[in-house]
């Protein structure tokens, strides 16, 4: 499973069950609430309707029926009342309170509905309770099973002037009834409030989530592909030195830390691996010549005649020179590889370079019987011109060494562009895409072996600073090699 996923779903697991229970608390409390509200006010409105009832409950008005009592009379008046009354955007249009009053036996002597006068509620929990001086309601279904049909009854003691020893008395109950029906609206709506927001909630929750979670995979893809940029060069490639990763990213935080972190392990993984590389190609071709030194040395420790042993100390310097050549050349391209830009000052001729290069390989044209020769004009741009003649230098070098004796090697310019053309015998096509690595090379017309392979690694990384490239085809016969600089 993907990190993206994990995060997902444990952040849609952990909100959810946050939601379904605090929604499941706001619900769940939604009801009783408004009850015991509807209680609070019905509590207060029972104890005035009390102290209304109490003169004619003491004067036996209430025991005569409505006509000869006044607050029967009221209460009637009032259920008979016109209503239309605006409260939260619902409308109330009917008058809901039901009033009954008992006396102290628990016999109903007034129901502003008609029909319990002259029953015993004596037992019901609302007057039982109130008649004993305690706090007297209850909860009453007028259909059995029906939850929607319940009635909240609510009595307040009604007292009456007793002797001088008693004080005042309860001569009775009066009970105010509400159906429950009445607020259920009111909760129903509340109810779809918390769940509607609990439900915007959940859907801003979780585009937050989606938001963390695809930064988070974001940057995480990010470390990962400088990750794997983190590498050296590849098998049998050393002409590119350790700097093939990407940008470190900028992530904040502790992403941030792990990829500085990241980004000083590439630095030591890639260091050693090009080291390693470096050090291997050079072993190998260091091989060779030394090789070829101790043996000719060996031989020359021997009484050989003269022909001998000045064809074996020749074989000695030439290994020597070859060895000398390698070096510098390492060197030479050890400091390229230091750099991360061409330094160009003033604008450079591409003239200029070519015919200097021209002037420094002139003598080894000269001793295998190559002629050198500059067309074109080219062009003068940002350059830096002792990297140019560097480049051209070790072009011509290695196009010497190819060409055949009495040939022509040609340095062509046209634009931002130089093209190195010989008359040798070309390179296999295989070898094309490898010319420029370090330490490759390919035989020379003879059948000997040439050179280290480490001018064409310099003329590529000068191209690589100054944003140009290095272009190898074959011509059939020749090699060339055209360098395309950018002009901009």
């Amino acid at each position: 499973m993907r990190l993206g996923i994990r995060l997902l779903f444990a952040f849609f697991l952990i909100n959810g069950i946050a939601a379904f229970f605090v929604l499941r608390v706001f619900t769940a409390e939604i009801k009783p609430s408004v009850r015991e509200v509807m209680e609070d006010m019905m509590v207060d409105t029972a104890n005035i309707l009390a102290e209304l009832a109490s003169d004619d409950l003491a004067a036996g008005r209430l025991e005569d029926g409505a006509a000869g009592s006044a607050f029967a009379q009221h209460v009637r008046h009032y259920a008979t009342r016109p209503i239309d009354a605006a409260i939260w955007g619902f409308s109330k249009q009917s008058l809901d309170y039901r009033i009954y009053v008992t006396d102290a036996t628990g016999r109903v002597l007034f129901d502003s509905e008609n029909r319990a006068v002259g029953a015993d509620y004596s037992q019901w929990r609302d007057v039982a309770r109130t008649l004993r001086g305690e706090y007297g309601a209850r909860s009453t279904r007028d259909v059995e099973g029906d939850d929607t049909s319940g009635v909240m009854h609510v009595a307040a003691p009604i007292y009456v002037p007793g002797t001088a020893a008693e004080g005042s008395r309860i001569a009775g109950v009066l009970t105010v009834a509400k159906p429950t029906r009445t607020v259920q609206r009111f909760i129903d709506r509340a109810e779809n409030k918390v769940l509607a927001s609990g439900v915007l909630l959940l859907v801003l929750s979780a585009a937050v989530g989606v938001a963390v979670t695809l930064w988070m995979v974001w940057n995480v893809r990010r470390l990962r592909d400088y990750a794997l940029s983190v590498q050296g060069p590849a098998a049998g490639d050393h002409d590119s030195p350790p700097t093939t990763a990407l940008a470190v990213p900028k992530v904040p935080g502790e992403l941030g830390d792990l990829a500085r972190a990241m980004d000083r392990m590439r630095a030591r993984l890639e260091g050693r691996d090009y080291i390693e590389g470096y050090v291997r190609a050079l072993t190998h071709e260091l091989k060779s010549p030394v090789a070829a030194i101790r043996g000719a040395g060996e031989l020359l420790q021997d009484d050989l005649p003269p022909a001998d042993r000045a064809e074996f100390a020749t074989q000695v310097v030439q290994q020597a020179e070859r060895l000398q050549r390698i070096i510098d050349r390492l060197l030479e391209l050890s400091k390229l590889e230091q750099r991360h830009h061409a330094d160009a000052p003033v604008p450079v001729a591409l003239q200029d370079c070519a015919r200097a290069a021209v002037a420094h390989t002139q003598g080894r044209a000269g001793q295998r019987g190559i002629a050198l020769a500059v067309t074109g004009s080219g062009a003068s741009g940002p350059w830096e011109a002792e990297l140019v003649t560097l480049a051209l230098t070790n072009l011509l070098d290695n196009a010497i060494d190819f060409a055949p004796a009495g040939s022509r090697v040609q340095v062509e310019l046209a634009g931002s562009t130089v093209a190195v053309q010989d008359s040798g015998p070309g390179v296999p096509d295989y070898a094309l895409p490898r010319l420029g690595e370090r330490f490759f090379t390919t035989a020379r017309p003879g059948g000997e072996r040439s050179g280290s392979g480490l001018g064409l690694a310099i003329v590529r990384r000068v191209m690589a600073l100054h944003g140009g490239q290095m272009v190898v085809r074959n011509t059939a016969p020749g090699l060339r090699v055209e360098l395309e600089f950018r002009s901009d």
